[in-house]
């Protein structure tokens, strides 16, 4: 029975969390219970960027040689994009969008200031390819563009995704203990 409901970027953010970098436990109840924030102008670049390249949209605003390099390695057909995923993981629903599918792989378009490789082995948008696989999609690729080169990070159906699960595991024990702080009524599921 499904007790939670949990997407990517939320996952992500406990795992910032976890590595104890310069995010606080205040920070992670604000993005747990949604509470809106300003768009910043490297989130709205990479919307624009993506609109760019999937759409055609204000490609102007780009480096034409950036855009056709990063289009290169798009899935040929672009089966469908802004693909709805869903994955029961124990008592978990994992949901949230992938940028774009083609007939094997799914892919997923990252804008970066500062690229180092590889920046996604851990990802929790990883665990989109088992939503995926009865779609016959075995590969996960992030493209990425710091907006002088085109990068690519690749992941197949076999990759581990061991760290992902107890990383989901301690996310559940962390919303427990918090529960009373918990104002998404998203995130918890109440049985019928």
């Amino acid at each position: 029975m499904i007790k939670y409901r949990f997407y990517p970027t939320l996952l992500n953010v406990f795992s910032r969390y976890l590595a104890g970098g310069n995010f606080s436990q205040q920070q992670l109840l604000d993005t747990i219970n949604r509470v809106p924030t300003p768009t910043t102008a490297a989130q709205e670049r990479g919307v624009r960027f993506e609109d760019a390249v999937v759409k055609g949209e204000q490609e102007e605003r780009f480096s034409a040689d950036i855009l056709e390099k990063f289009r290169r390695y798009l899935p040929r057909p672009i089966v469908e994009t802004q693909v709805y995923c869903q994955y029961e993981i124990d008592d978990v629903l994992f949901y949230g969008y992938v940028d774009l599918i083609g007939k094997f792989k799914a892919v997923d378009i990252k804008t970066t200031a500062s690229y180092q490789h590889p920046r996604y082995t851990f990802n929790h948008q990883n665990l989109y390819l088992h939503a995926l696989k009865k779609r016959g999609i075995r590969l996960m690729e992030y493209l990425i563009t710091d907006f002088k080169d085109v990068y690519v990070e690749s992941y197949s159906l076999t990759h581990p995704i061991e760290k992902q699960l107890e990383e989901i595991r301690l996310f559940k024990q962390f919303l427990e203990e918090h529960r009373e702080l918990i104002t998404d009524p998203k995130i918890f599921v109440n049985p019928e």
